[in-house]
């Protein structure tokens, strides 16, 4: 009996079979949409307010390193993905790519993690947007009723207690892009690709009109937090050079997954990486990094240089760059319970497509609906506790596939191989679990409540309801 519930841990999705999976999803994306996906996903608060933060507060004008540092150990889980993608064109990612290589609890236990994650990062960057929406509306003398202004608990200092009751313009942020997400891929595809122009767009105007405003004097000193400053910065900003992996639970959607998706991967994530460094240099050259403002750090930079009309610029373009954010996550979340159901490891409900557009549209709106109540009524700070953990232990997992495959099966045809095998994941591995360390002992908490309900989920229904165990 014990032998037989160690097999059902363990079994294995045949990866020869993958490409017999029946999906109700629709082939539309090509490489640049795919791409431009990835952008979306990976560029966002990160650029618009983190790298502000973390050059006041912990690296000073070593932030570009500290972008860098974090960007070298994402690529080492960014090539891990692009190998599977290359093999594995299904939806479901990380969660597929476990289930595959090291069986079906991991698999599970991996997309029920995910289900989490992506869904409360899509809350946070809804809060985050809000907050730029009420500064724009200070700044035109706009005041919002009290009650709709923020989360129960969020009152600033002035405001009485109580008076918040919900962050509604978040709430309508989720269900705007479920909504999106529901009119079909092709179409949510534009909406995604024309925001990511427009956030690009905003990125190179404060790198090129900023770079004619920067005072070589502000680099100086380089490391006034020390060298350390700018490692322990690259822990935060870390969380700012993932998204790929949300993008490659697209792949059933994509034209030719096998070769586009690996491209897809990287190209997103080197893109991205150029523009996050070269705005570092611009913001720490423009203003002393003891001056700039850990919320808004390019609107306000360009303010504090007389440049008023372009600071509104980026901040308006800021709260619709960021938009791709909560589009490339929603979508990423609604790929993995969709591939979990197909599976049997939910009830195949949730994998009823629409007749027409052929997307997920039941976990669509029950996500979106998920992502509102938490943006709604959680203070920021909470919502993004749990967040990290997530993905971290994704990246761990498929860093460590990536290398059990290649010796289990070193024959497998694969579009795109990995290089320096199995040191570049090794460094993923290691990279991962060192953060991990940062995190709060909370954190483990709660992810520890959502493991155990998942664990529970697991050998009551899903154990017995997949397909590989209707099989046996």
């Amino acid at each position: 009996m014990a032998h037989k519930a160690l097999n059902d841990l363990i079994r294995r999705k045949p990866i020869e079979q993958i490409d017999e999976d029946t999906t109700g999803l629709s082939r539309t994306l090509g490489l640049w949409q795919l791409t431009a996906i990835g952008i979306g996903g990976i560029i966002g608060a990160g650029i618009f307010s983190l790298a502000g933060a973390v050059a006041n507060e912990k690296a000073g004008p070593a932030v570009l390193l500290s972008f860098l540092i974090a960007g070298i150990a994402s690529a080492a889980a960014a090539l891990s993905y692009a190998e599977f993608a290359g093999m594995i064109p299904k939806a479901g990612s990380a969660y597929t790519y476990g289930y595959v290589v090291l069986g079906e609890f991991a698999g599970w236990a991996i997309g029920w993690d995910l289900l989490l994650e992506y869904t409360a990062i899509v809350a946070v960057v809804a809060i985050g947007i809000s907050g730029y929406f009420n500064d724009l509306l200070g700044f035109m003398d706009i005041d919002l009723p009290l009650w709709m202004s923020g989360a129960p608990g969020t009152e600033p200092d002035g405001v009485a207690a109580g008076s918040y009751k919900v962050n509604l313009f978040a709430v309508v942020l989720c269900l705007l892009i479920a909504y999106v997400l529901n009119l079909g891929m092709k179409s949510a595809a534009r909406f995604e690709t024309a925001l990511v122009y427009l956030k690009v767009g905003i990125v190179l105007l404060v790198i090129v009109v900023g770079v004619f405003k920067i005072n070589t004097s502000n680099y100086s000193p380089f490391f006034p937090f020390g060298v350390g400053g700018a490692v322990t910065g690259a822990a935060t900003v870390f969380f700012a050079v993932f998204g790929y992996d949300a993008m490659s639970t697209a792949a059933e959607e994509s034209h030719d997954a096998r070769k586009h998706m690996p491209k897809a991967i990287v190209y997103s994530l080197v893109f991205s990486m150029v523009l996050y460094v070269l705005a570092c240099l611009v913001l720490t050259g423009m203003v002393s990094y003891q001056d700039i403002n850990p919320t808004a750090a390019f609107s306000s930079a360009f303010e504090s240089v007389g440049m008023e009309t372009v600071g509104l610029i980026i901040a308006v373009g800021a709260i619709l760059g960021i938009l791709t954010v909560l589009f490339t996550f929603m979508m990423g979340a609604t790929r993995v319970w969709f591939s979990m159901s197909r599976d049997g490891l939910l009830p195949m409900w949730f994998a009823k497509t629409h007749a027409t557009r052929k997307v997920p549209t039941r976990i669509t709106w029950l996500l979106g609906i998920g992502s509102a109540l938490i943006a709604g009524l959680l203070p920021i700070a909470e919502a993004a506790e749990l967040t990290n953990i997530g993905i971290l232990l994704a990246f761990i997992v498929v860093c460590i596939a990536v290398i059990v495959l290649r010796y289990r099966e070193p024959d497998l045809e694969r579009e795109f191989r990995t290089p320096w095998m199995p040191v570049i994941p090794a460094i993923g591995v290691v990279f991962s679990v060192w953060l991990i360390t940062f995190l709060q002992w909370q954190t483990w908490l709660r992810f520890a409540a959502w493991f155990l309900l998942g664990t529970l989920i697991y050998f009551v229904y899903s154990r017995r309801h997949s397909l590989l165990a209707r099989n046996d």
